[in-house]
């Protein structure tokens, strides 16, 4: 069984790839390079269209974390814990690997992810919404069309009792309806 392991180490939030890149820069200097083998800043491709147009940006999926693999040792510990940027291992002072449970549950959500783009806006036809900008501010409806490639939507609302087609709409013009919203 290999001696390495996956461990979560907490970093200071939006400086996840200068982290990795500054424990990566050292390591062959250290004589580590065989004991820390592998980083990861899990991120995923999120597409939203802004003034029309369609843009593509990649997130991070847990900002303020990294995955190590490594063999931990007193050496390996103190020059994660010492590299800056690092505010500590998950588990403190005696930091716990994660399950080979874990480990292959991560590891199959970032194969997944990795073969497309996530829609920031998560509308779907048929969801209810609240619209929150524009002449129809307020109203509640049904989406009833949605094109993702051009961020727009149509929604169903009541007007005076009547169906009424709001067109036209931009996803961030809606909310998904609540119960505490929709009163």
């Amino acid at each position: 069984m290999s001696m390495h392991k996956w461990y979560v180490v907490q970093v200071m939030s939006s400086h996840e790839k200068k982290v990795k890149k500054a424990i990566e820069e050292f390591l062959s200097k250290k004589g580590l390079a065989e004991d820390i083998v592998e980083i990861l800043v899990p991120t995923e491709n999120i597409s939203e269209v802004k003034r029309g147009q369609q843009k593509i940006s990649e997130k991070r999926m847990w900002p303020g974390y990294l995955l190590v693999r490594m063999h931990l040792t007193d050496d390996t510990w103190a020059y994660i814990k010492d590299t800056p940027g690092v505010i500590d291992f998950l588990g403190g002072e005696k930091p716990t690997s994660l399950t080979e449970k874990e480990v292959n549950d991560i590891m199959q959500e970032l194969q997944d992810r990795e073969k497309g783009v996530v829609q920031k806006h998560k509308v779907d036809v048929g969801d209810r919404v609240k619209i929150t900008d524009g002449v129809f501010v307020n109203f509640v409806g049904v989406v009833t069309e949605v094109n993702h490639e051009k961020g727009r939507l149509s929604v169903m609302v009541s007007i005076f009792g009547r169906d009424t087609r709001v067109d036209d709409l931009e996803f961030w013009q809606v909310e998904q309806a609540t119960a505490e919203n929709t009163g």
